[in-house]
């Protein structure tokens, strides 16, 4: 059974991120603010999920969550700012999209930079709401748990819209992560729009890539 909540007393939020590891779409990321009784037991990491359970839970999570938000970071920005650092962005741009504001946050993973509330009398002097990263989080803590589910879907949806615009990488089976049957299109075909260039797109192969495209 997954923890309710870390911090006693605050509007919690969980964050969690889907995307980090892929060579080609934008980074999502999702904060859930759940209510403090709340109790579902088919809430778990969305890796441990089926995809159709995973879609069943984010209606449920959607309906039931007192605030959810997504946030996203392009290709283009993950070129420019590392994947560490997108991942984080796009988690902060869903904090700053919730409808409720959050008092502390709860993070799956061991990396997040301090998060102010945009909301805050004066932004250059508030301090950083009270946060809390917690290695696999997404198995521990509700709240996590469907921002991870949040995050996995809408990304997914996401890169099955892509896959209809460039067919022959196969999103809508690996999502953009480096599978062999991906990484041999880019070799065939190149790069996309969506492709991360600061990536090391073809692994360890021996094939030549036109950047151009």
């Amino acid at each position: 059974m997954l923890l309710p909540h870390y911090y006693e007393n605050l509007v919690e939020a969980g964050c969690d991120e889907a995307g980090r590891g892929c060579l080609a779409g934008s980074v999502y990321a999702a904060a859930v603010i759940l209510p403090p009784d709340y109790e579902n037991p088919r809430l778990n990491d969305s890796k441990k999920l089926t995809a159709h359970q995973r879609y069943a839970l984010r209606t449920e999570i959607e309906r039931d969550a007192i605030a959810w938000a997504i946030g996203v970071v392009t290709p283009k920005e993950i070129d420019e700012m590392n994947i560490l650092r997108a991942s984080i962005t796009a988690m902060h741009r869903a904090l700053d999209a919730l409808a409720v504001r959050p008092q502390a946050v709860i993070v799956d993973g061991n990396r997040f930079y301090p998060y102010v509330d945009p909301s805050a009398s004066s932004s250059a002097t508030a301090s950083p709401l009270p946060h809390t990263c917690i290695v696999k989080g997404d198995g521990k803590y509700l709240s996590i748990a469907a921002a991870s589910i949040l995050a996995k879907t809408w990304r997914d949806d996401y890169m099955c819209r892509l896959h209809d615009e460039y067919p022959h990488y196969g999103w809508n089976r690996n999502a953009g992560y480096p599978t062999r049957e991906h990484r041999s299109a880019i070799a065939m075909h190149g790069t996309t729009p969506y492709h991360r260039l600061s990536f090391n797109l073809l692994g360890d192969t021996q094939l030549s890539i036109d950047f151009g495209n």
